[in-house]
């Protein structure tokens, strides 16, 4: 028999394996000037981005792609202090061609759950143990990185500061109840230096994983 194949939409590629995709994985802070993102991998990172799970299936998420000069300089001058002098990482995320805004929408969650499957009729936010339409839009951040990987573009998940959200968002033209959970930035890596964070090393599986009760450690699992 010949081997069996699986259909793959216009959005995918064969790609990588997964665990080299998530072993290559790291935040890429200089982008090759003058070299595009295609079209055809935007619409792989964004159709990636939301197959991220989401409670309720609420999709409380919206992503905003800066790809235009024009747009990118918008971003940037509201996003950053104008007087001040660029510092070496601004410069390199500067570089990228793409910047894709990932905004979370809380009231899309509560009215959710207000719905009759669900039950929370006082869309009351303190019944949520943690704030799931910022979590759900950070995995889909997380798939849009591992597509770039996977497409061999660098990428790299950064914040806004607080004190720049209204702007940014005045910028963008967006809702102002939107959060600005992150921005992923993509493009062709061009040589940068290593995070000086790493030096603190990666903790091992054995020293956060723990086997049934938090202190026992994964690898003397079954023995304790």
């Amino acid at each position: 028999m010949g081997e069996r194949r699986h259909a793959t939409r216009p959005w995918q590629s064969p790609g990588m394996e997964f665990a080299d995709v998530v072993r290559s994985r790291r935040m890429v802070r200089a982008y090759q000037g003058g070299r595009p993102v295609s079209d055809a991998v935007l619409d792989r990172l964004l159709q990636n981005a939301v197959h991220a799970p989401s409670a309720g299936f609420s999709q409380g998420w919206d992503f905003v792609v800066l790809r235009r000069h024009d747009d990118l300089e918008r971003f940037w001058e509201a996003s950053t202090d104008p007087q001040e002098e660029p510092d070496s990482w601004l410069r390199g995320m500067r570089s990228a061609p793409v910047l894709v805004v990932c905004l979370s929408d809380r009231d899309r969650y509560l009215a959710r759950y207000a719905e009759p499957d669900k039950g929370w009729t006082d869309q009351d936010e303190a019944r949520w143990p943690v704030p799931y339409w910022d979590v759900d839009t950070g995995m889909a951040a997380l798939l849009m990185l591992l597509t770039a990987v996977d497409a061999g573009l660098g990428a790299c998940f950064f914040g806004v500061p607080p004190e720049r959200r209204e702007q940014v968002l005045a910028a963008l033209g967006a809702p102002a109840d939107r959060r600005i959970v992150g921005v992923v930035s993509v493009g062709h890596a061009a040589p940068d230096r290593r995070s000086p964070s790493l030096r603190r090393g990666r903790r091992p599986v054995d020293e956060v994983a723990h086997d049934g009760r938090f202190g026992v450690p994964w690898h003397l699992r079954g023995r304790v």
